[in-house]
């Protein structure tokens, strides 16, 4: 499920956004400050950001977001400014919408943006390595033949590092191929995502940490956990 971070100062606002996003399939949360959003977006497949901010000038908090990531943002304006959305666009919003959208237009946009930020591989093989099942046609992982709810970040850090299983993946190579980006700045957004994919796994035994360098995939632990999922 796509992963959406609304950064909007209006909490009645940013609920309502939350709420249509969340009926419309999508996982939603919100923040209130561009602060917050710096501190939390990792995790984030895209952001909505409302350009009129309580701390930071939004425009600003775009360039700062796409200079630590390629994470796709959509840029919201209050008013119909042709200069304030060049300037959103300039910054590295890769779409810019006035706040009379309606929510289906903003399902839209955001699939879009996807689309030409996340073009999927046509060809990608199923990856078997029992009891564990990835399959990158449905975006599904099966564990013990139990369905495991992974967001879409999660998926594509577990299939890298089961399409190379026994080899170390980097840290630095794991930025590149599941988030676009080398940032330096990555260890925490990497580690978070394997502590909850370990726990979604039901044991750490499936990854395993090479202490200084980066990840490696293991094995099923001995006894199987039937509270996976």
């Amino acid at each position: 499920m796509t992963n959406v971070l609304v950064v909007e100062r209006n909490a009645s606002a940013a609920d309502a956004m939350v709420s249509d996003l969340r009926r419309q399939g999508y996982t939603a949360r919100s923040v209130g400050t561009g602060a917050r959003a710096l501190r939390t977006y990792g995790d984030a497949d895209l952001l909505l950001i409302t350009l009129e901010l309580p701390d930071i000038d939004g425009v600003e908090l775009c360039r700062a977001l796409r200079n630590g990531s390629d994470t796709p943002l959509i840029a919201v304006t209050d008013t119909d400014d042709e200069l304030e959305r060049v300037l959103a666009l300039r910054a590295g919003a890769d779409d810019c919408v006035v706040k009379t959208w309606g929510f289906r237009e903003i399902g839209a946009r955001i699939e879009a943006v996807l689309r030409r930020a996340r073009p999927r591989p046509a060809l990608l093989d199923a990856i078997s390595l029992r009891p564990l099942h990835i399959d990158p046609r449905t975006r599904q992982v099966h564990l013990y033949n139990q369905l495991v709810d992974v967001t879409s970040k999660e998926f594509e850090l577990l299939y890298t590092l089961a399409a190379t299983a026994e080899t170390v993946v980097t840290r630095r190579e794991l930025m590149a191929k599941v988030w676009g980006s080398d940032w330096a700045h990555a260890s925490r957004t990497i580690d978070t995502h394997v502590s909850s994919l370990r726990a979604k796994l039901g044991s750490s035994c499936w990854i395993i940490t090479v202490r200084g360098v980066g990840y490696r995939m293991g094995h099923a632990p001995h006894v199987p956990e039937t509270s996976v999922g």
